[in-house]
């Protein structure tokens, strides 16, 4: 028997794919802008900058996408942790290896690198919140449950 999806599999499915297509624009942009700005430095780091924001905002998304392929089993909630928890830490360490091996490169413009990575994260989180603005997800909007204690006795749901 096949267990329903995970009422997030689907936005952050729909997140996932607009995030890419966003990269690949803000790829192109950053990387004429960059090269305008400073040559071949700019570009560089402007490319690296928007692969960068873009990979390390995926890395959450598609975590909880493959700990969703849990969900049902008995140890769903320590899986689900466990995936979510471990993406964390490895962008973490990701990003403390590359921080210290960009630092002082000469082929990175500080400026254009820093402002890409701003531009990256912003662009991600504005689908983000367009994704989940319009995504119809259903949910349970008003309800009273039967042993509800600020009631005083018990009801039945269709009282």
């Amino acid at each position: 028997m096949s267990r329903p999806p995970v009422s997030s599999t689907p936005v952050l499915r729909t997140t996932l794919t607009w995030s890419a297509l966003v990269t690949a624009v803000l790829l192109v942009v950053g990387g004429i802008v960059g090269f305008l700005v400073a040559g071949f430095p700019g570009l560089w780091s402007a490319l690296i900058g928007v692969f960068l924001a873009a990979v390390f905002l995926a890395i959450t998304g598609l975590s909880i996408l493959i700990a969703n392929r849990w969900y049902g089993d008995p140890l769903y909630v320590g899986i689900f942790f466990g995936v979510v928890l471990g993406g964390w830490i490895l962008k973490f360490i990701v990003f403390l290896v590359l921080l210290f091996a960009l630092r002082g490169q000469p082929w990175i413009q500080p400026t254009v690198f820093f402002v890409a990575i701003v531009v990256g994260v912003l662009a991600a989180l504005a689908v983000d919140v367009v994704t989940l603005l319009r995504m119809r997800i259903p949910h349970v909007s008003d309800t009273s449950l039967p042993t509800d204690p600020d009631e005083g006795e018990r009801t039945t749901p269709h009282s």
